[in-house]
């Protein structure tokens, strides 16, 4: 197929499935580093306006009581524990600890009571306490923001799903280095793994959960 209209015609009927909020969602911010916004960084992709929808997400979350969640991507220097994937792709150096590019950027300050995860492959689910987490605190759905579709985000809804959560990925913040990278992706994990929805989607249903209490 050519186009994104031949895509969704040959999908329609059979990958059209929503899964709907849950009731008890926690928040992810993933992996919003200086090395995605920083012009001279081999990871720079452009993406303010995503870390600004994000973070718009986040002050809606925590005027809702929803927890928040953060990750970034942390090698030891000698980048030993990057394995495969950072033989793959040597600009994941930027992440080695003690680089300015790992830092979090202007206006990303977590709270001391959220929590942040740091991880060295791209799901922030692999090696990590995440699921353990989910679990323990009664959360059956994870908000997805961050970076980068087609890589980390991707990767995290995908193991979400089969983790046994709803994964809720929010379109104006998730991006890309590349737009149709960026869509193709998005397209794929609302097709099978979880649903892609709007900003505005995501804050009524913080304020439902809000209203309900």
């Amino acid at each position: 197929m050519s186009n994104r209209e031949d895509a969704q015609s040959n999908y329609a009927g059979v990958f059209e499935g929503r899964i709907g909020f849950g009731r008890r969602p926690a928040l992810i911010l993933i992996d919003f580093v200086e090395a995605y916004f920083a012009a001279d960084s081999p990871l720079y992709a452009g993406v303010d306006a995503v870390l600004a929808s994000a973070l718009d997400l986040r002050d809606a979350a925590r005027a809702a009581g929803v927890r928040v969640i953060y990750t970034n991507v942390e090698f030891h220097p000698s980048m030993v524990d990057g394995g495969r994937f950072a033989q793959k792709i040597g600009a994941l150096s930027s992440f080695a600890r003690g680089n300015p590019l790992g830092a979090w950027p202007a206006g990303l300050d977590p709270r001391d009571d959220e929590l942040v995860i740091s991880k060295q492959y791209a799901s922030c689910f692999f090696g990590t306490s995440l699921a353990s987490t989910l679990t323990a605190q009664g959360h059956d759905s994870l908000i997805i923001s961050g970076l980068s579709t087609s890589g980390c985000v991707r990767a995290t809804c995908v193991d979400a799903c089969q983790h046994g959560f709803i994964p809720i990925v929010v379109e104006e913040a998730v991006g890309d280095r590349h737009a149709e990278v960026h869509r193709a992706n998005l397209f794929d994990m609302n097709a099978k793994y979880g649903d892609v929805v709007s900003l505005v989607e995501v804050k009524r249903h913080f304020a439902d959960l809000t209203d309900a209490e």
